[in-house]
């Protein structure tokens, strides 16, 4: 080697490089101006040989080797460094022309670095990570890759043999960034990071901040350049803000991209492209306003359905390129649906190519277990205190809202990060600094989140999956809110799925659970799901959890959409549950659209989308969502009938609904209390025949009834068939009908009058005529009582004669006696008595005085009787 190269060469870094060490290789390869010639340097592993060749003119440059490993040098004479490249024989004498990556600036700048270790870079992704980009005339990429404790870090790929010794990027500073610009790097080009750790174990990592992925079970990051999409959803975007407000209907159609549909032939899935229309065709015939989308940032497990993500900044690659998705976004504004994508900064999985370990340490996640591992999930838990780690996710969910349009991020398992000792024992977590189990750095970047997207994108909805009583989730930030636009509500989809799910017979045991939803619906601005949770797991799906024979299945899940769309909240629905499937969902089949030939799903697959439209047309079910004001209870105490009715409203009385449920198996009538005259006509009925009814409907118009019920002025009366919800629109009286029903209530009043007034007289009538009768009943009384006195009177005069006639006899008979006596005493008083004594002072031929003979005693006692 001329000695002169010799002694300008640091061999020192060469041996770095050779051995792959060094963290800023640019400091020697690459050409350098020494004094008065240009020194250049080149690491070509395996190479037998090199030449630099001058692009202007034909002149080129045998190198010479410093390293037998493939280190190359050159001193070119002159103080201007030359454009040039290097033509590289391998040892089988091919040739390769290539350029060297050592002559350009960083394309990141300190101010960058400081942004990013501060954690406010919120366009970090187009720093860090693969961007083609012309740097100085050259076409290629620059890649940039943030691992603080790495010894050295390389790009490996498609382009140079997946040889780590190639591509050793530069640390920039003290920023733990590493950076490399490499020319003819094109898009479609496959790479990794591959980190060499202080302990000396050398691994390949996808990039943190790709923007596409291979297709699993590859697992290499992709070349993506997003920048040459052309919007066409400029009207979309500009009204979004308008059409998602909170006063504004929302129906949204939660689907997996993989299983909404299957393309036959052995494809595996459709593209983007192919399902954008497919997707556009049925939610419009639907009526649904939004799509919800399952993850689709890049995940390894489809069994995962995208919960578990390796590519936080990719579309996955099993439906497409970015472009693709571009389209497929762009597509659903252009027809006036609007987007929410499922995001997950909870957690993430343990996949060796992806962000565990990702440097050596634990950069992404927490080095303790208790504080860095979900035992239930089996994944990772960010450090969300460090900076550069919450940057990642801030950066990444503004990221697919300003470089895909998505117009809402439903965030995943945020009560897991809410909570340091969710799904955990004791002492499996470590309580916070004040010695409690909030989790305060997920809480700060929960907060600053949803500030910055508040400030830089204000028409984009924040939703959170929370499932506890943590409160203020959609409170406004400086009343220490979360500053969420809504949340999940879990507490409804558990305890009414607990109540439908129960034999109609036990309802009325469990009617609070019914009811329980409007003790806090408005503690929080809610959305009502019936999501993927409830048809996964073993769990079934809607339609088989309903009780009863087929029919009556059919009926509960008809009275559970009706009602779902009836309560307050925004609402959501998975896919296959419109159409009524019985099979559970599961991520490598299509929804049975097969189904719908079958009457019975046909049927509700048509009161779902006659839902939606009436919902989305109807004030009083969205205007006044998340207050009270919107929502008045008529009966809610009835459990027995397992009824319930309520008033849903806006400032309007015309825009007025009322609802009737029945949640019982019986048809039943109700009078139901309302609080206006006039009209109120049934307009959407569960049990009409169009939807698999038995038909049970009241066609008339009901007629408020003048009188009070369930604390109302006036009422209605309804029939109610078995198993369904009834809603009436209300229509008040016109002037022409008020006149008329007042002309007919003041008929109906003289009428009233008279029949009164012919009453009041029949019922003088009637008590003179009873007193009358009472009179002559009295009199008639009076005279059988005189009657009866004279009879017995009469008995009595009749007695006392006949006893008188007795006396007057007896003493007839005894003066007849005495008498007789007289004569007998005088005829014996001349009659001498032989041999009788004459009685001392008696005359002679007289008896004594007052004496008779037994005889004569006896005779006269004979006659006595």
């Amino acid at each position: 080697m001329n000695k002169r190269t010799y002694k300008l060469m640091n061999w020192a870094k060469i041996e770095e490089i050779v051995y792959s060490e060094s963290d800023n290789p640019h400091e020697i390869l690459g050409a350098h101006v020494t004094g008065s010639s240009v020194l250049v340097q080149t690491f070509q592993p395996g190479a037998k040989s090199v030449r630099l060749q001058l692009l202007d003119g034909d002149k080129s440059y045998r190198m010479e080797e410093a390293d037998e490993e493939g280190y190359f040098a050159l001193l070119l004479p002159g103080k201007t460094v030359p454009a040039y490249e290097y033509v590289v024989e391998a040892q089988n004498g091919s040739l390769k022309k290539t350029k060297d990556a050592y002559n350009f600036a960083p394309q990141i700048t300190r101010q960058d670095t400081e942004k990013f270790d501060a954690g406010i870079h919120y366009e970090i992704y187009e720093k860090l990570g693969a961007h083609p980009q012309v740097v100085d005339g050259a076409a290629g990429t620059s890649f940039a890759v943030w691992a603080p404790n790495a010894m050295r870090v390389s790009v490996v790929g498609d382009f140079n043999g997946w040889d780590g010794r190639i591509h050793q990027m530069r640390r920039l500073w003290d920023s733990g960034i590493f950076e490399i610009f490499i020319p003819d790097v094109k898009e479609g080009d496959c790479y990794k990071f591959e980190i060499k750790a202080k302990s000396g174990l050398v691994f390949m990592k996808a990039d943190p901040y790709g923007f596409g992925a291979q297709m699993r079970p590859e697992s290499a990051s992709v070349v993506r350049d997003i920048t040459g999409f052309s919007w066409k959803d400029s009207k979309w975007m500009k009204e979004r803000a308008a059409l998602q407000a909170e006063d504004k209907p929302m129906s949204v159609y939660e689907l997996y991209l993989g299983s909404f549909d299957k393309p036959a032939g052995g494809r595996e899935f459709f593209n983007y492209r192919e399902l954008a229309p497919k997707i556009i065709d049925y939610v419009k015939k639907m009526g649904y306003t939004h799509v919800e989308l399952m993850p689709v940032m890049e995940h390894p497990l489809d069994e995962s359905w995208g919960y578990q993500v390796i590519g936080y900044y990719a579309p996955t690659s099993r439906y497409g390129t970015p472009e693709d998705f571009m389209y497929f976004m762009d597509e659903m504004h252009r027809a006036g649906i609007g987007v929410i994508l499922d995001w997950v900064p909870a957690h993430f999985p343990r996949d060796t190519y992806g962000l565990s370990g990702f440097d050596g340490t634990c950069l992404y996640e927490h080095q303790d277990p208790r504080q860095g591992f979900h035992p239930h999930w089996g994944t990772l838990i960010y450090n969300y205190g460090r900076p550069q780690v919450s940057n990642y996710l801030i950066a990444n969910a503004l990221y697919w809202a300003e470089k895909y349009h998505a117009d809402g991020i439903r965030i995943d398992a945020v009560a897991s990060m809410l909570y340091l000792d969710y799904g955990k024992n004791d002492g499996e977590w470590v309580a916070n600094i004040y010695g409690g189990h909030e989790n305060l750095e997920a809480v700060e970047l929960l907060k600053h989140l949803n500030s910055i997207m508040k400030k830089r994108n204000p028409g984009v909805l924040m939703i959170a999956e929370e499932s506890t009583a943590w409160p203020k989730i959609t409170g406004a930030l400086d009343e220490d809110g979360l500053g969420f636009d809504l949340k999940w509500n879990m507490g409804f989809m558990n305890d009414y799925l607990g109540y439908i799910t129960t034999d109609p017979f036990f309802r009325s045991g469990r009617h609070n659970d019914l009811t329980f939803s409007m003790i806090y619906a408005y503690s929080e601005k809610f959305m009502l799901v019936l999501s993927h949770d409830e048809v996964v797991h073993g769990k079934g799906t809607l339609l088989g959890r309903m009780p009863g024979e087929r029919e009556k299945q059919f009926a509960n899940l008809r009275l559970t959409y009706a009602y779902h769309m009836t309560h307050p909240g925004k609402k959501l629905l998975f896919m296959g549950q419109d159409i009524g499937e019985y099979n559970e969902f599961n991520e490598k089949r299509a929804v049975e659209w097969g189904l719908l030939e079958n009457a019975d799903h046909k049927k509700l697959n048509q009161l779902v989308a006659d839902l939606n439209k009436f919902y989305v047309s109807s004030p009083a079910l969205y205007a006044k969502d998340t207050s009270w004001e919107g929502f008045e209870w008529i009966n809610c105490i009835t459990p027995n009938a397992c009824m319930l009715s309520y008033i849903r409203k806006t400032d309007d009385v015309r825009d007025m609904l009322v609802v009737v449920a029945n949640f019982a198996d019986a048809r039943q009538e109700f009078r139901v209390g309302v609080p206006f005259e006039g009209k109120y006509q049934e307009v959407l009925n569960t049990d009409d025949l169009a939807y698999g009814g038995s038909g049970i409907v009241n066609k008339a118009v009901c007629e408020a009834l003048e009188m009070e019920w369930d604390g109302k002025p006036y009422a209605i009366d309804m029939v109610s068939a078995p198993l369904s919800i009834s809603i009436f629109s209300y229509t008040p009286y016109t002037e022409e009908e008020k006149a008329k029903i007042e002309q007919r209530r003041a008929e109906e009043r003289r009428l009233a009058k008279e029949a009164e007034e012919r009453r009041l007289a029949q019922e003088e009538a009637e008590r003179t005529a009873q007193a009358a009768a009472e009179a002559r009943e009295q009199a008639k009384r009076a005279a059988a009582e005189a009657k009866e006195l004279a009879k017995r009177a009469a008995a009595e005069a009749r007695e006392s004669a006949k006893a008188a006639e007795v006396l007057e006899k007896a003493a007839e008979a005894a003066a007849q006696k005495l008498q007789e006596l007289t004569k007998r005493s005088k005829a014996d008083a001349k009659k001498p008595v032989s041999g009788e004594k004459a009685v001392s002072g008696a005359k002679p031929g007289k008896k004594a005085a007052g004496r008779k003979p037994a005889a004569d005693k006896k005779t006269d006692d004979k006659k006595t009787e």
